[in-house]
C-alpha cells in the first residue's frame, strides 16, 4: 500500500515548501507561476508499478513488542506478549485505483496472502492451574487492503492524510509451533488470542502505511529540491492551494518563485485557469513568464551567461558566408593570431515574453576580440538584440531555435586604437555576424548546457514520450506521455531500507 501512495506522492510534490496555503483555488490561481496536471491514464501507469514496492516495504516492515492481559472465564486472567514480529512470503495479487471528485484517491489491493512469524509470550492461571509458556508461532492470513488517501495542503505542500486504512482478513490462522492440529486447550486459547493478534496486525500495518507516507514526503521534498536548485539559484514551487481531483485529473498549483541572493520574486498576477490544459495527454506542467523570468534574471546575475570561444573553433565560426565585407582587422586577427579569443556575455537582463510564435527574448549583448593580446580587445561591441525562440525536447535532448526579430549595433570600437567605429559597413558586418554566426552559436551551447543541467538533475532518467512544447500567450505548456520512473523507486527503497 505505501507503493500506491508513492507515485502520487512523487508526481504531485514535485518541489520543495513555501509560506502557507490559500483556501479559495480561484484565489490562488493569481499566485501560481506552475501547474502540474496528472491525468487519469498517468494514475492507471503508475498504479500498475508499485507492487514491488509494497513487497519490499511489508518484507522489511518490524513491528515492536506488544503486550496485553484480559479476563478469560475458565483460564482466569490471560497475559500474552507478541516479540519478534516479521512477515515473510508476501504475495500481492491486483491493484485497483479510483480518482474521487473533490475527495481524494480510492487505492484497494486485493488478495493479499503473508505469513507472519514471531514469539509468543503468554499465560495464564486461576485457582487451578497456572501455566506459562513461550511459543515460536506462525500466521497464515489472506488481506484485502484499503486507503482512500485524502491530498491536502501541509506546510505549502501536497501531504497525504492516510487514516482512513482498513483490512479485510479472508483467512487468519495462528499456529502455535506449526501445530495445525492443537488439542482441545491449546485450540481454545489461540481462538481467544487470535481476535487480540488481528487487531494488533491491522494496527501496526496502517501505522506503517502511515510512516512510509511520512518517509515518502521527506524523499519527495529531498528529491525535487535537488532538482530545481543549482548553485545559489533555487525555485520554491510550494503548493499555493490544495489540490484538486476531478475523475479525469490531479492537479496542484504551485507558487514557482525564485530564491538567490537572499531575494525571493512575487508572483501576483498569474493568468492562470485550468481551461488553459487539456486531458488527452498523461502529465502536463504550465508554466508562466512569471516563473522563467526571475529564473533568468538570477542567471544573469549569477554570471551564467558568458561565453569565450577561442583559436580553431572561432577561425572556423569566422569562416561562414556573409553578405558583408569583412574588415581587414578580422582577416588579419584570424590569419596571423596565434590564439584569437571572443568573449561575449549578457550585459543586461534578458526579458522574455512568450506568445503563440515562440518566447520573444530581448537582451543586450557585448562582445570583445583578442587578438593575440589580452590586455586590450581589438574589436569592442554592443548589441540589442530580440530573438524569438522555440524549443522542443527529444531523444533525451533539449533543441532551441532561434529566430532573430531585431539586432541593433548600439556601439562597436577598436579599442587599441581608442577609435569609435561608425562606418556603415563595418557596422554591417558585426549585426551579420551576430545574427548568423553569435545568435547559432549562442542557441546551440545553450542547448547542451541545459541539456547537461537536466541531466545532472535526473531527467534523462525519465522515459518521455511524444513531449511538446507549447507557446501560449504568456505562458508555455508542456506535454508529455511517460514511462514509469523506475529510478525513484530504487532511490527511493535505497533510503528507506537502510
Amino acid at each position: 500500500m505505501p507503493g500506491d501512495i508513492f507515485p502520487w506522492l512523487l508526481l504531485l510534490s514535485l518541489f520543495g515548501t513555501t509560506h502557507g496555503c490559500l483556501q479559495d483555488t480561484a484565489t490562488a490561481y493569481k499566485f501560481t507561476g506552475t501547474v502540474c496536471r496528472l491525468t487519469h491514464p498517468a494514475a492507471v501507469v503508475l498504479n500498475e508499478k508499485t507492487t514491488k514496492v509494497i513487497e519490499a516495504a511489508f518484507q522489511h516492515a518490524r513491528y515492536p513488542t506488544m503486550q496485553g492481559e484480559r479476563s478469560a472465564g475458565f483460564f482466569g486472567k490471560v497475559s500474552y506478549g507478541l516479540e519478534n514480529l516479521e512477515i515473510f512470503n508476501l504475495s500481492i495479487g491486483r491493484s485497483e485505483f479510483e480518482l474521487r471528485p473533490g475527495e481524494g484517491i480510492g487505492l484497494e489491493i486485493n488478495n493479499v496472502s503473508a505469513v507472519f512469524s514471531g514469539t509468543l509470550q503468554y499465560g495464564y492461571g486461576n485457582w487451578l492451574v497456572n501455566v506459562g509458556q513461550k511459543l515460536d508461532f506462525e500466521v497464515e492470513t489472506q488481506i484485502d487492503l484499503g486507503i482512500n488517501p485524502k491530498l491536502y495542503c501541509g506546510n505549502s505542500k501536497v501531504a497525504a492524510d492516510t487514516s482512513d486504512c482498513y483490512l479485510t482478513f479472508h483467512k487468519f490462522r495462528l499456529y502455535l509451533q506449526g501445530d495445525k492440529e492443537p488439542n482441545w486447550l491449546k485450540k481454545a486459547f489461540t481462538d481467544f488470542i487470535t481476535f487480540t493478534v488481528k487487531l494488533v496486525v491491522k494496527g501496526q500495518i496502517c501505522k506503517e502505511i502511515n510512516k512510509m507516507a511520512d518517509i515518502l514526503a521527506d524523499f519527495v521534498q529531498d528529491t525535487a529540491a535537488d532538482f530545481v536548485s543549482d548553485g545559489g539559484i533555487s525555485v520554491d514551487i510550494g503548493i499555493t492551494t490544495a489540490p484538486v481531483i476531478t475523475a479525469n485529473y490531479i492537479e496542484s498549483y504551485h507558487k514557482g518563485v525564485t530564491n538567490y541572493l537572499n531575494q525571493t520574486s512575487v508572483i501576483n498576477n498569474s493568468v492562470f485557469h485550468p481551461n488553459l490544459l487539456t486531458e488527452n495527454r498523461m502529465l502536463y506542467f504550465w508554466v508562466s513568464d512569471e516563473f522563467f523570468n526571475p529564473l533568468v534574471a538570477a542567471a544573469h546575475q549569477d554570471g551564467r551567461f558568458q561565453l569565450n570561444i577561442s583559436s580553431e573553433e572561432l577561425q572556423m565560426l569566422f569562416k561562414t558566408n556573409l553578405s558583408s565585407i569583412k574588415p581587414e582587422y578580422i582577416e588579419k586577427c584570424m590569419l596571423e593570431s596565434a590564439s584569437p579569443e571572443l568573449r561575449v556575455w549578457s550585459s543586461s537582463v534578458p526579458a522574455l515574453n512568450t506568445s503563440t510564435v515562440g518566447t520573444s527574448v530581448r537582451a543586450q549583448a557585448t562582445g570583445e576580440l583578442y587578438c593575440g593580446s589580452q590586455d586590450k580587445p581589438t574589436l569592442f561591441f554592443q548589441t540589442n538584440i530580440t530573438v524569438d525562440v522555440t524549443a522542443s525536447y527529444a531523444d533525451k535532448k533539449l533543441f532551441l531555435q532561434g529566430k532573430p526579430r531585431e539586432i541593433f549595433v548600439v556601439r562597436a570600437e577598436l579599442p587599441q586604437q581608442n577609435q569609435p567605429i561608425y562606418e556603415k559597413a563595418q557596422i554591417e558586418f558585426i549585426r551579420e555576424a551576430v545574427e548568423k554566426i553569435g545568435i547559432p552559436k549562442v542557441t546551440s551551447v545553450l542547448e547542451v548546457e541545459v541539456t547537461r543541467l537536466l541531466d545532472k538533475q535526473g531527467t534523462n532518467l525519465f522515459d518521455i514520450i511524444n513531449p511538446e512544447v507549447l507557446h501560449q500567450e504568456g505562458y508555455v505548456v508542456i506535454q508529455m506521455d511517460f514511462g514509469f520512473p523506475h529510478h525513484l523507486l530504487v532511490d527511493f527503497l535505497k533510503r528507506t531500507l537502510q
